[in-house]
């Protein structure tokens, strides 16, 4: 088994594949391959019939170069590490860090395999995987990857995503877990609890329950309470995160703890209540509206009268 440990630090605990899976996708690929080629070179020569020696023959070498480099490289980058001969024996190519390989590691394993494969008829790649402890060839070695298998016969017997907890248990942990102060927890943590639950039916059960394990004491030391006795780490892992997340949800909603109480029904909002006037005593009478003013003559303007002097004399105009 390969301990391949991704970049969330999250142990895969995968099967490297051995020699004989390998050859014989290997041999299939070829296989298909070298068809392929033929037909090629035969379609070729029937539709350039008039070709001469030199041109058939840098066709021929194109077309070679492309049928067994070019379209395997092509195909287990698209494919992420999946030609026909894994898929049909349950294979997968894959980084060293277990993520999916990328077009430079088909490069180095397409070119070096062409070498240790086709020139050489095999004989580097199956010294080479008889003797490394993964199995892998040069061209595996020189490019970072290693071939694992995806389908483990009874890999999915005995794997279930989390635990199941009696409900007793459930119901005397409930109170523990209001309890628990997970402030000091950093996120780092919470992020890798999540990663792993997430992942918890990919993992070999052995790997999961000492990852858990590990888990689950890094969150007692930060919480200062013990988990209780009877739970599984990987159940009490999932109870703790989903307390957290209601905690959080009761934060966003406004509700802080649950006792605290309703919220009141949403009420529109009433219109300001009219001032009250006070009501003469007796009968009201009907207001009536003002009658407008008539308007006043007009008057005409007031001639100036020429100042008189004292002694009656006016002068001559």
């Amino acid at each position: 088994m390969s301990n391949l440990v991704t970049g969330e630090a999250v142990v895969l605990g995968l099967r490297a594949a051995k020699l004989p899976s390998r050859a014989l996708a290997i041999a299939l690929d070829l296989l298909v391959e070298v068809v392929a080629l033929v037909v090629a070179v035969i379609a070729v020569a029937a539709l350039t019939p008039d070709l001469d020696v030199a041109a058939g023959a840098a066709i021929s070498l194109g077309l070679t170069v492309f049928f067994l480099v070019g379209l395997p490289v092509l195909v287990e980058t698209l494919s992420r590490g999946r030609s026909l001969g894994k898929l049909v024996m349950g294979l997968r190519v894959v980084r060293s860090d277990g993520g999916p390989v990328r077009f430079r590691h088909s490069l180095v394993r397409g070119l070096v395999g062409f070498a240790e494969i086709v020139i050489f008829t095999g004989v580097p790649a199956v010294i080479t995987s008889l003797v490394d402890s993964q199995g892998r060839r040069l061209g595996d070695i020189f490019s970072g990857s290693l071939v694992v298998r995806e389908r483990v016969p009874g890999a999915g017997r005995g794997r279930g995503m989390l635990p199941a907890l009696p409900p007793e248990l459930m119901q005397s942990l409930g109170g523990e877990l209001v309890a628990l102060d997970l402030s000091a927890v950093p996120d780092a943590l919470w992020l890798a609890i999540r990663q792993y639950l997430a992942r918890l039916g990919e993992l070999d059960p052995a790997v999961a329950l000492g990852m858990a394990q590990r888990l689950a004491g890094d969150l007692v030391s930060y919480t200062g309470h013990p988990a209780p006795s009877g739970v599984h780490p990987a159940g009490y892992l999932g109870a703790v995160l989903t307390e957290r997340q209601r905690r959080e949800w009761a934060r966003v909603t406004g509700a802080y703890g649950a006792g605290a109480p309703p919220q009141a029904p949403y009420q529109a909002p009433r219109p300001p209540a009219q001032p009250e006037f006070a009501q003469p005593a007796g009968p009201v009478q009907p207001q009536q509206a003002p009658r407008p003013a008539a308007p006043e003559p007009a008057r005409p303007p007031q001639q100036s009268q020429p100042p008189h002097s004292a002694g009656g004399f006016a002068p001559p105009s």
